[in-house]
C-alpha cells in the first residue's frame, strides 16, 4: 500500500469517527483558505487580516454613549469577535450567515476583537 493510500484510508477513518462539529470546523477551515483569508487561530494583535467563517451569536449590547453590535466569527480554527461601534442592528448580520471581514486585530479581555470591520456576506445556502 503505498503512502498516498494510506493517507487517505487513515482520512476516512477519521471522518468516519469524527463529531458533527469536527467535521463542521474542518468545512469552515477548508472555505477560509479558498478564499484566502487567515486562519483565526493565527491571528495577532495588531495585524490586518482577512477571516472568514460563519456567525455564531450576534448581540446588540447597549452602551451608556455609545450603541454596540457585536457578533462571534468562527472560522474552524477559532473565534473573532466583529464590533460595530454605534449600531444596533445591521441588515444580513445574523447567526449561521457566511462571512469574510477585513480589519486589524485588538485584543479585548483576552478575545480577538476587529472594530468596525469591512465585511462581505456570502449568499444565503
Amino acid at each position: 500500500m503505498t503512502t498516498e493510500e494510506r493517507t487517505g484510508f487513515r482520512g476516512f477513518l477519521s471522518r468516519l469517527t469524527a463529531t458533527d462539529s469536527e467535521l463542521d470546523a474542518e468545512k469552515l477551515q477548508r472555505d477560509s483558505a479558498k478564499c484566502g483569508a487567515v486562519p483565526a487561530g493565527a491571528c495577532h494583535r495588531g495585524q490586518i487580516v482577512s477571516v472568514s467563517g460563519r456567525l455564531r451569536t450576534v448581540a446588540y449590547t447597549p452602551r451608556t454613549n455609545l450603541p454596540t453590535l457585536e457578533a462571534d466569527l468562527y472560522d474552524g480554527s477559532d473565534v473573532v469577535t466583529l464590533v460595530f461601534l454605534g449600531r444596533r442592528s445591521i441588515v444580513g448580520i445574523e447567526p449561521g450567515r457566511q462571512l469574510t471581514a477585513r480589519g486589524r486585530i485588538a485584543i479585548r479581555d483576552d478575545r480577538k476583537v476587529i472594530y468596525n470591520p469591512y465585511y462581505e456576506l456570502e449568499a444565503p445556502r
